[in-house]
C-alpha cells in the first residue's frame, strides 16, 4: 500500500460523509475478517461470535503500509490452538518467553486470496454502511422533536412520501400526511421529526405533517408574542388539512391574544392555514373556568347553561335547537375538535330556551316595557299641556 491508498481512503470517506479514521477502523476489521475467513476456514457466524485467532491490523494513516499479526498467549497446556501455543514451542522463537506472555507472529497482506479480497470489499461495504447509518442515527437522534425542512425525493405506489433531510432520507407515511395535500419530487415541505429509530436496514426517521407541534411551530414563526412567551398555546386539537382549534392566553392584558394570532387582515393567520393546505384554524380564548373553555370552544355556536363531571371529564351542555347543528359541526367535526382541546367528552341536550336566549328575551322585554313607559309619560304630558 502506499500514499495512494491514504488518498482513495480520504476519498471514499468524503463521499461517504464519514471520517477518514472510521475508513480506516472499517479496514482493519474487513482485513482482519477476510483472514480467518479464508485462511483459517471459519464462518461469518463463527467469527462474530469471537472464535478464531486474535489478529491485529496496524495501518500507517500517513503511508498506507499494512502490517498484520496473530496473537497468542503463551501456555502450560494449549487448549485453544488459534489462541494459544506451549510453552515448549514459544520457547524455540523466543528463549527468555514466559508463561502469560504474548507472542506476535506476522501475516503477509498480500497473501490473501483472491476469494479474501472479495469478501474484503463486502465487509469493508458493510461496515461502511454501519459507521454511516450509525452517524445519521446520532445525528437526528438528538434532533426528534423539531421541525426540519426537507425535499420530496419520491412518492410510493402506496402513497407514501420519503423526504431527504440532508444526509438522511425520512419516511412521511399516510397517517402522518394532511389527506389533502399532493406531493411530489422536488417539493420543499416542513416535516415535524417524530421518532427515530434503530433497525436492520439502518436509522429510520419517521416524519408527520399532521402533528399538532407542526401548527404550534408554524404560530411561532408567525406570530413574535408566541415566540417572545407573551402570548401562550395553552392547547391544540387538529384535523389535519380540515381544521383545527388552538387555544391561548395572554401573560400581558394589554396584548389581545386572539387579535395577535390572528394579525392584521389575518395575514399571520392565514400564512399558517397556506403551509397546511388551507388548513382552517380557529383561534379560541383559553380559560381556566372549564366551563368558560369549552363554551368558547364551541365556538361559534352560542350553548346555555353547562354542567360538568369533573371526575369522568363529561360535560352536559344545553343548546337551543337553532344551534344544536352548529355546535355539532359538520359530521360531527366542532364538537370533536372542542372535545379533544378542552379533555371532556361533550354531550348535548337540547332546550327550549337557552341563558343567552333567555337574557336577550329579558333585556328586550325591559326595552319594550321601559319604551311604553316613555310613550306613556310623553302622551299625559302631552294632554296635560293641552289642558291647561
Amino acid at each position: 500500500m502506499n500514499r495512494e491508498f491514504v488518498e482513495a481512503m480520504q476519498q471514499l470517506a468524503l463521499e461517504r460523509g464519514v471520517s477518514t479514521e472510521e475508513i480506516l477502523e472499517a479496514f482493519k476489521e474487513a482485513l482482519r475478517k477476510a483472514y480467518i475467513k479464508r485462511q483459517k476456514g471459519y464462518k461469518k457466524e463463527e467469527i462474530d461470535a469471537g472464535k478464531g485467532p486474535e489478529v491485529d491490523v496496524y495501518i500507517d494513516p500517513q503511508t498506507g503500509r499494512i502490517e498484520m499479526v496473530e496473537v497468542r498467549r503463551v501456555v502450560e497446556k494449549v487448549e485453544d490452538p488459534d489462541k494459544e501455543i506451549a510453552l515448549a514451542e514459544a520457547l524455540q522463537y523466543d528463549p527468555e518467553v514466559q508463561v502469560g506472555d504474548e507472542m506476535e507472529f506476522p501475516i503477509n497482506p498480500e497473501s490473501l486470496s483472491r476469494v479474501a479480497i472479495q469478501d474484503l470489499r463486502q465487509i469493508l461495504t458493510q461496515r461502511l454502511k454501519e459507521s454511516e447509518r450509525n452517524r445519521i442515527y446520532n445525528e437526528y437522534k438528538d434532533k426528534e422533536g423539531q421541525v426540519l425542512t426537507g425535499v420530496v425525493t419520491r412518492v410510493d405506489n402506496r402513497g407514501n412520501v420519503f423526504v431527504e433531510l440532508g444526509r438522511g432520507e425520512a419516511y412521511l407515511p399516510k397517517s402522518e400526511q394532511i389527506p389533502t395535500e399532493k406531493y411530489y419530487p422536488g417539493q420543499r415541505l416542513k416535516v415535524y421529526l417524530k421518532k427515530v429509530d434503530r433497525s436492520a436496514k439502518g436509522p429510520s426517521l419517521i416524519v408527520s405533517r399532521a402533528h399538532e407541534k407542526l401548527l404550534e411551530y408554524l404560530l411561532k414563526q408567525e406570530v413574535p408574542e408566541i415566540a417572545e412567551g407573551i402570548v401562550e398555546i395553552k392547547a391544540i386539537a387538529r384535523e389535519p388539512g380540515r381544521r383545527s382549534k388552538v387555544a391561548v392566553t395572554s401573560h400581558n392584558p394589554n396584548v389581545d391574544p386572539i387579535g395577535a394570532c390572528i394579525g392584521h387582515k389575518g395575514q399571520r393567520i392565514q400564512a399558517v392555514s397556506a403551509e397546511l393546505g388551507r388548513e382552517k384554524v380557529d383561534i379560541i380564548l383559553w380559560s381556566k373556568d372549564p366551563k368558560e373553555f369549552i363554551r368558547n370552544a364551541l365556538s361559534p355556536a352560542q350553548v346555555g347553561s353547562i354542567e360538568l363531571d369533573p371526575e369522568a371529564k363529561k360535560a352536559r351542555v344545553k343548546v337551543t335547537k337553532d344551534q344544536h347543528s352548529l355546535a355539532i359541526g359538520t359530521g360531527g367535526q366542532n364538537v370533536r375538535l372542542a372535545s379533544k382541546l378542552t379533555g371532556y367528552d361533550i354531550h348535548f341536550e337540547e332546550a327550549e330556551i337557552s341563558d343567552l336566549d333567555e337574557a336577550l328575551r329579558r333585556a328586550a322585554q325591559e326595552e319594550a316595557e321601559a319604551s311604553k313607559a316613555r310613550a306613556k309619560e310623553a302622551f299625559e304630558k302631552l294632554f296635560k299641556d293641552l289642558s291647561e
